[in-house]
């Protein structure tokens, strides 16, 4: 065996695995170089007789316990030096002289008094080269009547272990339930005798000796197959193969004597990889250790399952971790259900880490394709704008300003699930609790600061948020989570205190929401699967949910769940809606809670008071429409202002289509002037300041953000027409020859000019271009707003394009999809990287030749909308299909669109399209069909205006009366910003 000392001498260093008897010892070398287990080696005592142990029916020696307690407790898991003094062949067995440190370890047994000398052996030399001095330390230990040599009167019989039956071979007398009835839970006192495999022990139960078999709970090591028949078995307990586990890892059955005899003859079963290794592992902690063993269960078969614990210098380990945590067991379920579930999470986390290093049995391991993808460096702070449900929060990063599309990202709350909120379009109602877990963090989070830590994200389906499969990958979302903490805990409440500390390497910082919620029991904790990834704070969420579980508390108490009835007003009628103005009359600022922004002055409101949600627009105050410039912005302050947050509102009266109109208040400010001060909103002077309440302060916010020219006025010029926000410039007309090259629905679509010149010499220049092999996947990195050159495969051409949109991270791949708007043609489409290459600054530089415009004078349904898909496919037949040329008729130059994405890259013009052989304009032939509608006339029109509207709505009128398209079913109903409030009743004293 392996040793530091020199074979020469014949001295060898190890250490003592185990201490069979009083006179005998098992060492094993320090070191090896050979893998596996590391050599061992028996060694008697040189010339010592120890008092034998009890072997199966049979009973101890006087003193024989405590001699090998003695030399137990002397040597086991010590380094010794040890040499064989010789060897008797006859017995198989070597005798050898050891020495713990200077000790020589056969002085200090013979000197106590545990052993006596053996008489000179028959051959010379079967002696120990220390004879001498142990016959006079012998004599000395007689004459003071040491060890076995005690003189008391009775001390050898005393001496003698009364064992139970158990302890001496007859396993059919334990009384498993009883003994774990009598103990589970507590710590018992126990020496482990021999280790069956890395999870099977014996030992004995102290103090009454009773000797039983445990299966550690919650694990199974490789298991050690069974022994040949020829083999022989020295130990006094059950073989092996008595209680050999099967595959499942849940233990058989004692075996039957027909059993044990076809057992015997049978061939030798080979190991289990690493078994030899998980079992020298516990040897080597364990085996003829003082341990504590704490009694979890008892299987169908009787067997004990229990935990071991072992001493490690101050500190107590736990075996079946320590075995998981180095690759020697794995995890076994229905063990580990009868732990406390803070054990079983130790043991799960475990083994993933286990197998994540592939550590030893799990060196081949293969994981189960996932879902989830680790999300790196993408922490924020922000605002939380928006709670969508229990587990899930919207937060505005304050890293990026308020009116980018970027702005708010969706942050649903890793490793837990909150009861579903339910879709009211699918007359889906709140799942129990639902509302609750809502109410709870809004009150909590809107409007508050918060630390936001992304750590995975998900592919789901779009239906039902299940994992979706490669095949329909095209057709899944990606949803990102994270941990979020709110900074200050000044309106947590003293419940939700909690104890959980930060994951190891984290930054946690505040109050974790998502212990939170489960610690309230308003979600549960997602047992993820093996390599999916989770929260941080796994174990924290996990405690959490333990403490609700206990509690009662939420979804986890026994009393029905709350439940709320509220009246819909946005989703009924007008009238229905009128019935409810009375209740709102009663006080002058009625509470409510903003459930939804659907415009800048439109939103969606809960009034607890009177368990409605009613439809509410601000009095003769209006902010860009959907697709108008500056709209997204109005939005975003108007979320960042008042979404999810307790406001007041005073109703001035119901429009047409059921929408309440009045003023809003949020801690006393006046929502309606923050927008116009902002720019983002103008007065409907229309109405007549003696409609509009509070007018003046409103008039005076207005005028501000004019002189500053913001936003909507930055183009504005004392006396300059202005249209629904965008400058309108009138020129003379301009009558342009184009083709049109896509159409994007809403009634918008592409051009270019007939006979430009540019086109002919972008066209010449991309032929000319000497175009390589696709870039390496890295050397070429397209970022948003990049013009490249793009393979359009349609009719195998390239093209210029920008980038619109790029995958989140480094080019990883040649698949990796960019989506590229074609510059010179207004189409849209994903692309692989490998059709990208990277355009000359003398190319990409000249303007985009796509010209974006819309249809004068008429208003076309978007795709979304009724009648969207239907007007845009008639659009494409009457202009991209045709093939055909037109004039196209200058009727407004918008120049305040600005880049916006599928909108082009500069001015949009509003047009009269004319086919050269057609007799009326695609602006008629739209109306006609039923298509369109004209907008609304104003009495500031111009007189060329004017005549349009009456030549179009002849048109109008026809497909009206005839029932076309969108008029199938009758008159389309104003818009709500159609109408304005009644007169206000004059007052004196200032507002009533």
């Amino acid at each position: 065996m392996a040793s530091a000392a020199t074979g020469a001498t014949g001295w060898y260093r190890g250490r003592v695995k185990a201490v069979p008897s009083g006179d005998c010892l098992v060492i094993v070398a320090i070191a090896s170089t050979k893998p596996g287990p590391l050599p061992e080696k028996t060694i008697t005592l040189s010339s010592l007789i120890a008092p034998r142990l009890a072997r199966r029916g049979g009973v101890d020696e006087p003193f024989a316990w405590e001699s090998r307690e003695f030399l137990r407790k002397l040597c086991i898991g010590m380094e010794v030096t040890f040499k064989v003094d010789y060897t008797v062949p006859s017995i198989n067995r070597d005798f050898g002289t050891v020495f713990r440190g200077d000790k020589n370890v056969a002085m200090l047994v013979v000197s106590q008094g545990w052993v006596k000398i053996r008489e000179q052996g028959q051959q010379k030399g079967e002696v120990s080269p220390y004879l001498a001095e142990l016959l006079r330390l012998e004599e000395q230990a007689k004459q003071e009547g040491l060890g076995r040599w005690s003189k008391v009167p009775g001390a050898a019989e005393a001496s003698i272990r009364n064992l139970p039956p158990s302890a001496i071979g007859d396993p059919s007398n334990l009384d498993a339930m009883g003994l774990l009835a009598a103990n589970k839970g507590l710590p018992m006192e126990a020496i482990v005798e021999q280790v069956r495999d890395g999870s099977t022990v014996r030992i004995y139960l102290l103090p009454e000796f009773q000797f039983v078999q445990v299966f550690v709970a919650g694990i199974q090591a490789p298991q050690m197959g069974r022994r040949a028949a020829s083999e022989t078995v020295v130990e006094p307990e059950l073989t092996a193969d008595e209680t050999n586990g099967d595959v499942s890892g849940e233990p058989r059955a004692p075996l039957t004597s027909a059993q044990r005899l076809a057992v015997s003859t049978s061939a030798e079963t080979a190991a289990d990889p690493f078994a030899h290794e998980a079992k020298f592992f516990t040897e080597m902690r364990v085996l003829n250790r003082d341990v504590r063993v704490v009694l979890e269960g008892v299987d169908k078969f009787s067997n004990l399952i229990g935990s071991v614990y072992y001493p490690d210098g101050e500190s107590a380990k736990d075996l079946a971790l320590e075995l998981v945590e180095n690759g020697y067991a794995k995890y076994i379920e229905w063990s580990a259900n009868m732990m406390e579930e803070e054990a079983k999470r130790r043991l799960k986390n475990a083994e993933l880490q286990a197998k994540k290093s592939r550590l030893r049995m799990w060196t081949n391991y293969v994981p189960p394709p996932s879902n989830s993808k680790a999300i790196h460096n993408q922490n924020f702070t922000g605002k939380v704008v928006e709670v969508v449900s229990g587990d899930c929060v919207i937060v505005a990063d304050d890293s990026i300003p308020y009116g980018s599309p970027l702005a708010e990202r969706r942050v649903n709350l890793s490793s837990i699930r909150c009861p579903k909120m339910g879709n009211p379009r699918r007359d889906e109602k709140p799942a129990p609790y639902a509302r609750e877990a809502k109410e709870f963090l809004r009150t909590r989070l809107i409007g508050r600061q918060v630390n936001v830590q992304m750590e995975y994200s998900r592919k789901v389906a779009p239906t039902d948020g299940s994992v979706v499969s490669s095949v329909a990958a095209a057709d899944s979302r990606v949803m990102d989570f994270g941990s979020v903490f709110l900074l200050s805990t000044a309106k947590v409440d003293n419940d939700d205190t909690l104890s959980s500390t930060p994951a190891a390497g984290s930054q946690q910082t505040g109050v974790n929401i998502a212990e939170l919620v489960v610690g309230r029991g308003f979600g549960t904790v997602i047992r993820h699967r093996d390599f999916e990834e989770r929260s941080n704070y796994y174990d924290a969420l996990l405690s959490a949910e333990s403490r609700a579980i206990s509690g009662r508390k939420g979804i986890h108490s026994a009393k029905d769940p709350p439940v709320m009835h509220i009246t819909d007003l946005t989703t009924a009628s007008a009238k229905k809606a009128r019935d409810f103005l009375p209740f709102l009359h009663r006080s002058r600022k009625v509470p409510a809670v903003v459930e939804y922004v659907l415009s800048g002055h439109r939103f969606k409101l809960l009034i607890p008071k009177e368990t409605c949600s009613i439809a509410f627009s601000f009095s003769g105050v209006r902010c860009p429409g959907r697709d108008e410039p500056y709209s997204d912005e109005a939005i975003a302050l108007t979320r960042r202002k008042i979404m999810q947050r307790d406001v007041e509102i005073e109703v001035e009266t119901v429009d047409r289509t059921g929408t309440f109109l009045g003023s809003l208040w949020e801690s006393r400010t006046n929502v309606a002037i923050t927008l116009l001060e902002a720019g983002l909103a103008k007065l409907q002077t229309t109405f007549g300041s003696d409609r509009i309440p509070e007018f003046h302060l409103l008039d005076q916010a207005e005028q501000s953000a004019k002189r500053q020219k913001l936003k909507i006025w930055e183009n504005f010029v004392e006396g300059e027409e202005v249209s629904n926000g965008a400058t309108v410039e009138n020129k003379q007309q301009e009558v342009l020859k184009v083709i049109v090259t896509e159409v994007v629905g809403g009634g918008k679509f592409y051009v270019q000019t007939v006979g430009d010149q540019k086109i002919a010499s972008i066209q010449q220049q991309l032929s000319s271009l000497n175009l390589k092999d696709a870039p390496v996947v890295g050397a070429f990195n397209p970022k948003k707003g990049d013009i490249v050159l793009c393979y359009f495969h349609a009719d195998k051409s390239w093209y210029r394009a920008m980038v619109v949109n790029t995958p989140r991270g480094p080019v990883e791949s040649p698949k990796d999809m960019f989506e590229v708007f074609y510059i010179d043609y207004g189409n849209q489409e994903e692309v692989p990287y490998s059709q990208l290459r990277p355009l000359d600054q003398s190319v990409s530089a000249a303007p985009g030749l796509a010209q974006l415009c819309s249809l004068a004078y008429i208003k076309i349904p978007n795709l979304e909308e009724d009648f969207g898909q239907e007007a845009a496919e008639y659009l494409s037949e009457l202009t991209l299909n045709s093939g055909k040329e037109f004039r196209a008729k200058v009727e407004e130059r918008d120049t305040s669109g600005g880049k916006v994405k599928g909108q082009g890259t500069g001015t949009i013009l509003a047009v009269t399209l004319v086919a050269v052989d057609a007799e009326i304009s695609v602006n008629a032939a739209m109306l006609q069909e039923g298509l369109a509608r004209t907008e609304k006339r104003n009495r500031w029109d111009r007189k060329e205006r004017q005549l349009a509207f009456d030549n179009l709505e002849m048109f109008q009128e026809e497909a009206r009366t005839s029932r076309r398209g969108m008029w199938q079913y009758g008159d389309i109903q104003s818009d709500d910003e159609d109408t304005a409030p009644p007169p206000r009743k004059a007052t004196t004293g200032g507002r009533r």
